[in-house]
C-alpha cells in the first residue's frame, strides 16, 4: 500500500507542476488585482473546492461501503467522513500552507482565511450538499487535473491577498508554495485516504491520471 501511494504521489505530480505554473502565470498578470477582489474571488474557488474534494471523497467511501446496511447510521458514517476529509484538506490547501508561505515569504498583507470559520454560512453547506449528492449518486472517476486547478487558483488567491504591489515580489517562492499547497492535500483527498479505504476483496482499484475505482 505505501509503495502504491508513493506511485500515485509521482504519476500525479505533473497535474500539480502544470497548476503551479498556471498559478505563478496568473500571480504575474493579476500582481495589482485589488485586495476585495482577491477576497472575493477566494470564496468562490475555495468552496468550489471544498466541493470537489466533499464529492470525490464522499463517492469513493460510498461506493467502497455499498455492500454494507444502509440507513441513517452509514449515511452518517459516510457524511462525516467527506466533511471531516474535505474540510481539513481544503483548509490546509486553501488557507494553512498559502498562509505559511506568506509568513515565510514577508507578504505585507498576510491573513489567515479559514473558511468554514470565516465564511461557514457558506463553505460547510456546500459541503453538506456535495456529500448528499456524491451519496445517492457515487461516480466511479473524477479527473484529478480539474481538483488541481481549482485548488491552485484558490491558493494563489489567498497569497495574492497579501501582495503589495510596491514591493519586490518572488514569483519563485509563490510556485514552490503553490507546489506544495496543491501536492499534498489534494493527493491525500483524491489518491491517499481513499487508496486507504480499499479492500482488494471488494473488486477496487486504482488506475491511469484520475482517480477511478471501480466496483
Amino acid at each position: 500500500m505505501f509503495r502504491k501511494i508513493i506511485h500515485e504521489l509521482k504519476v500525479h505530480s505533473p497535474f500539480t507542476l502544470f497548476g503551479a505554473l498556471t498559478g505563478v502565470a496568473l500571480a504575474v498578470v493579476f500582481t495589482k488585482m485589488p485586495h476585495e477582489i482577491s477576497y472575493n474571488l477566494f470564496y468562490v474557488f475555495h468552496p468550489l473546492h471544498v466541493c470537489l474534494s466533499a464529492f470525490v471523497t464522499t463517492a469513493i467511501y460510498r461506493r467502497y461501503l455499498s455492500d454494507e446496511s444502509s440507513g441513517i447510521k452509514m449515511f452518517l458514517k459516510v457524511l462525516a467522513v467527506g466533511f471531516v476529509i474535505s474540510i481539513s484538506t481544503g483548509t490546509l490547501s486553501d488557507s494553512l500552507i498559502p498562509f505559511w508561505g506568506e509568513t515565510l515569504l514577508g507578504m505585507p498583507h498576510r491573513h489567515l482565511h479559514i473558511g468554514f470559520v470565516e465564511k461557514w454560512w457558506l463553505v460547510n453547506p456546500l459541503a453538506v450538499i456535495a456529500i448528499i449528492i456524491a451519496y445517492n449518486k457515487p461516480v466511479s472517476k473524477c479527473p484529478h487535473a480539474g481538483h488541481v486547478l481549482v485548488s491552485t487558483w484558490a491558493s494563489l488567491l489567498h497569497m495574492l491577498m497579501a501582495i503589495d504591489p510596491g514591493h519586490a515580489i518572488s514569483y519563485l517562492g509563490i510556485f514552490v508554495f503553490l507546489f506544495l499547497a496543491v501536492w499534498i492535500p489534494c493527493c491525500l483527498s483524491d489518491i491517499v485516504f481513499p487508496l486507504l479505504l480499499v479492500r482488494d476483496k471488494n473488486g477496487i482499484h486504482q488506475c491511469g491520471h484520475c482517480t477511478t475505482f471501480k466496483k
